[in-house]
């Protein structure tokens, strides 16, 4: 144990924003860190909805987590899908949007779909709605897309969340990032838990910061091994199709995904079913591994 254990941490992380100030080019005082992505989303129902009262608007097949703090939070949720494309249904998006529509949700590249929604829709969105739209990037690390932090400077109703969990392999340590405003932050800082990143998960953050050149090597074999992946998921007889990602994971519609994930599951390789999550039917969610992890797949695959 070291010395600094036995005192409280630094509850605003200064140290460690400022080395993703250098690394984002974004102002250190316009950072949030959460206890995740999660704590980050529920920071931005608590500070902007009240109770029984506003809603927020989520665009499924989309990540759970923002239907989850909205029901914990008592805050009326609303759906408006995607398209049959997973872009934005910008038509359903305004006659869904009332005057106590706090929130509008949007996950690009998407949970589970892998896609990147179309930045010029999104734009449309911020240019239009007089709320707070909170783009998460969770997986924009392996996008062909660009980050949309550059765009806060002139969007002041915009949030931009990105995690260590994901092209960072960080996620055991629960660290969420969110860029905004000033104004939006110093709401946030506010109402977050005065210690809520600990010492330990903040000396571990700032080392791994450091590894840059490995990070960005890794991230250039996952997107390798993902395209090689999609080309030899395509072959197979129990594929119908395997979507475009952005992420590092392929979205592949079978023939019988429940039997191929229990299928899998006994060779001990877990894959995600979301035959029942909407526009995914009869679809797998992949994780892409490592080159000998996903000839394994391909090998159990082949068997089917």
């Amino acid at each position: 144990m070291t010395k600094w254990y036995n005192r409280y941490p630094d509850p605003l992380q200064w140290e460690l924003k400022k080395k993703i100030s250098a690394i984002k080019n974004f102002p250190a005082e316009n950072i949030l860190l959460g206890n995740g992505s999660d704590e980050c989303i529920d920071l931005v129902v608590r500070a902007f909805c009240d109770p029984q009262k506003d809603n927020i608007i989520i665009c499924p097949p989309t990540y759970g987590m923002y239907e989850v703090y909205a029901h914990i939070n008592d805050v009326e949720l609303k759906e408006v899908p995607l398209q049959s494309n997973y872009q934005l249904h910008l038509e359903g998006l305004e006659a869904a949007i009332d005057e106590n529509t706090k929130l509008i949700f949007f996950c690009s590249p998407n949970n589970p779909t892998g896609n990147s929604l179309i930045k010029e829709d999104i734009e449309m969105v911020l240019n239009n709605f007089d709320g707070i739209v909170i783009v998460d990037e969770a997986y924009i690390n392996f996008s062909r897309q660009r980050s949309l932090i550059p765009e806060l400077n002139d969007y002041p109703n915009l949030i931009v969340m990105q995690t260590l969990s994901k092209a960072w392999g960080l996620a055991a340590l629960r660290l969420g990032m969110t860029f905004a405003s000033k104004e939006i932050t110093d709401v946030l800082n506010k109402i977050k838990p005065p210690y809520n990143i600990n010492q330990a998960t903040q000396e571990l953050a700032l080392k791994a910061l450091d590894n840059l050149d490995d990070v960005n090597a890794m991230i250039m074999e996952i997107v390798k091994e993902r395209e090689k992946l999609a080309k030899q998921l395509v072959e197979l007889r129990i594929v119908e199709k395997v979507y475009p990602s952005d992420a590092n994971f392929l979205l592949v519609k079978t023939k019988d995904a429940g039997g191929i994930y229990d299928h899998l599951k006994k060779k001990g390789i877990i894959v995600r079913n979301r035959s029942n999550v909407l526009l995914c039917e009869g679809s797998l969610r992949i994780t892409v591994g490592t080159e000998n992890e996903n000839n394994e797949l391909i090998k159990a695959l082949s068997d089917l």
